[in-house]
C-alpha cells in the first residue's frame, strides 16, 4: 500500500458477501480507518490489529463528526503518510459525499483513490426480485435523493422532469418524505397507479418490502411499518417482485438463529445458515483451549506410529491432534499407515480427510456407544490405543476398549472452557427463534455463563448425548438431528421452520 494515500472505499449495501475484494484487501493493509454507520456487519474483522479504527457514522440526530472535520482528518492522515481507508456504506460516489471528501483531498494535494461498491440503489430491489431496468418495461433508471441539503432554499429536484422520465425511478434515503415525493411525482404527472415498492434493509437477512400503487406507497409504508434505510422504486418493474422475489423465499428467511459454538468454529455452521436465509447471531458459551504438547500429550503424538487403533471424537480433535504432531516433529499422515483410525461421526471424519486420513471406523451414531460397538471387529487385546479428545470426555470409549484387554492412552489435546456471554450476545439471543447445541459442554456453559432459553426459542441439538444433557439440565429439545454433524443439524433446522411455516 502506498504511503499517504487515501482510499475512498465503498462498503456496499449491507450484505457481507458483497464487499469487493479490493475494499477487503485494502481494510487489511490499513493504518487508519474511518467507518460509517451502514457497514456490512463483519467488515473490519480482517483490519490489523495496530489500525486505527474511527466511528464517523451518521445518524438523524446523533452525528459522531460532521461532514467538515471528517474532510479536515482525511487530508491530515494522509498529509502525515497514512494508508487510510475511508469506508462507506453502498457507493462513495453516489449519494455517499465521497465527491467532497475526494474535493478537500485534491484541494489539500493528498493523493486518493476511488473503490467503487455495490450501490443500494441497485442492490436492494435486485434483492427484492426488482430489476432496475427491463427490456420489456424501463429501458432507463435515474438515482435520486429524497433527502436533500436542509440548508436549501428551495428543492433541485425538478419533479415535472422526474415525473416524464422513461424509466425507473430510484429513491435514496426517502422513506421520511414518501408522502411529500408520491404527492410530487403525481401532482407533476406521473401516473398514480403506477407501480411503486419500498425496499427496507435491502440485501440483509431483515430484508423487507412492500407494493403498491404511487398513490398508496406511503399509505403501505406506514401499516407496513417500513423504517429506514430504504429505497424507493417507483417504475412498471415493481410489480415484478411478486414473480422474481428469491430473498424471502430461502428456508430460514426470517429465523434469528444463536449460534452457541466457540467462535473459532462457529464459521462452517454460521455461512450455511447465512445461505439459507437466516440471521446468525453467534452467542459462543464455550472457548477451544489448546493444551501444551508437554508430558503425555509429547510422549503420545511423538511414537504416533505404535498404536493399533487411534480415536478422534471431534473435529477439533483432529486439527489439535496433527497440530501437536507438528509442533513435536511427529510427521504427518503418512505416521498413521500402520492404525486403524476411527472417527465418532462424518464431520471428524471430514476434518480428518483434509488432512490426507480415510477413517477406517465412522459408526452409524456420532455417539461413543455406537463407536466402541463398530470398534468390537479391531483386534486390541494386548495392544496400544490412542483416544485423542478433550479433557473431561466421557468414559464409555475407554472403558469399553480397556475392557476387551487395550493398552489404552486417554490423552486430552485441549480443554472447553466459558465464554460469558456480552451485552450484545445477550440482545441478539433474545432476538433469537432457534438456538443451537453442537455438544454438551455447549448446554453446560451456556447455562453457566448466566444466560437462558427464551421462552418463545427452539432449541435445535446435533445429538442424542447433547439433548440428553440439555434435558438433565431442564432445557427442552425440540429437533435432534439424525445425522450428528453440522450438515444433519442444518437440515434438522430446515426441516423444523418449513413444517412450522406450512402449519401456519
Amino acid at each position: 500500500m502506498a504511503e499517504g494515500t487515501v482510499y475512498l472505499v465503498g462498503a456496499g449495501p449491507g450484505d457481507p458477501g458483497l464487499l469487493t475484494r479490493r475494499a477487503l484487501d485494502l481494510i487489511a493493509r490499513a493504518d487508519v480507518i474511518l467507518y460509517d454507520r451502514l457497514i456490512p456487519d463483519g467488515a473490519l474483522t480482517g483490519a490489523r490489529r495496530d489500525a486505527e479504527l474511527v466511528y464517523v457514522g451518521k445518524r438523524p440526530g446523533d452525528v459522531a463528526m460532521a461532514q467538515e472535520e471528517i474532510n479536515a482528518l482525511l487530508a491530515e492522515l494522509g498529509a502525515r503518510g497514512k494508508a487510510v481507508v475511508r469506508l462507506k456504506g453502498g457507493d462513495p460516489f453516489v449519494f455517499g459525499r465521497g465527491g467532497e471528501e475526494a474535493e478537500e483531498l485534491a484541494r489539500a494535494g493528498v493523493r486518493f483513490e476511488v473503490v467503487p461498491g455495490v450501490t443500494s440503489g441497485v442492490a436492494a430491489p435486485a434483492y427484492a426480485g426488482i430489476p432496475v431496468t427491463h427490456r420489456d418495461g424501463a429501458s432507463a433508471v435515474a438515482f435520486v435523493t429524497g433527502h436533500e441539503d436542509p440548508a436549501k432554499d428551495e428543492s433541485a429536484l425538478n419533479w415535472h422532469a422526474l415525473a416524464r422520465f422513461p424509466g425507473t425511478l430510484v429513491l435514496y434515503m426517502g422513506v421520511r418524505n414518501l408522502p411529500h415525493i408520491a404527492e410530487s411525482l403525481i401532482a407533476a404527472g406521473r401516473a398514480a397507479n403506477e407501480p411503486a415498492a419500498v425496499v427496507a434493509n435491502g440485501t440483509l437477512p431483515g430484508q423487507r418490502a412492500v407494493t403498491a400503487p404511487l398513490e398508496r406507497i406511503a399509505a403501505a409504508v406506514q401499516e407496513g411499518g417500513i423504517s429506514a434505510p430504504a429505497v424507493v422504486v417507483v417504475g412498471p418493474v415493481s410489480s415484478l417482485r411478486d414473480t422474481l422475489a428469491w430473498l424471502e423465499r430461502r428456508p430460514l428467511h426470517g429465523q434469528v438463529v444463536a449460534v452457541t459454538r466457540a467462535r473459532a468454529q462457529s464459521s462452517e455452521l454460521a455461512a450455511r445458515l447465512v445461505d439459507l436465509g437466516a440471521e446468525v447471531v453467534e452467542t459462543p458459551a464455550i472457548r477451544i483451549v489448546p493444551r501444551p504438547v508437554v508430558g503425555e500429550l509429547r510422549d503420545a503424538v511423538s511414537r504416533i506410529g505404535e498404536y493399533v487403533l487411534v480415536c478422534l471424537t471431534s473435529p477439533n480433535g483432529a486439527e489439535l491432534l496433527f497440530a501437536a504432531m507438528a509442533d513435536a516433529g511427529a510427521g504427518d499422515a503418512r505416521a498413521f499407515a500402520g492404525s486403524t483410525v476411527a472417527a465418532i461421526g462424518p464431520g471428524t471424519a471430514a476434518a480428518l480427510a483434509e488432512r490426507g486420513i480415510a477413517a477406517d471406523v465412522v459408526p452409524p451414531r456420532s455417539i461413543a456407544e455406537s463407536l466402541a460397538k463398530d470398534l468390537e471387529k479391531v483386534p486390541v487385546q494386548g495392544r496400544r490405543v490412542l483416544i485423542a479428545r478433550a479433557a473431561e470426555a466421557r468414559s464409555v470409549l475407554p472403558d469399553a476398549l480397556r475392557e476387551r484387554g487395550a493398552q489404552v492412552d486417554d490423552v486430552a489435546l485441549y480443554d472447553t472452557v466459558a465464554e460469558p456471554l456480552g451485552s450484545a450476545e445477550q440482545e441478539g439471543l433474545s432476538r433469537a427463534t432457534y438456538v443451537t447445541f453442537t455438544s454438551s459442554s455447549t448446554v453446560r456453559f451456556f447455562l453457566e455463563s448466566g444466560a437462558a432459553v427464551p421462552d418463545a426459542v427452539r432449541v435445535v441439538s446435533i445429538g442424542p448425548v447433547t439433548s440428553e444433557t440439555a434435558r438433565e439440565l431442564g432445557v427442552e429439545v425440540h429437533v435432534e438431528a439424525e445425522r450428528h454433524d453440522i450438515e444433519g443439524l442444518v437440515t434438522a433446522l430446515v426441516a423444523d421452520a418449513r413444517g412450522r411455516g406450512e402449519a401456519r
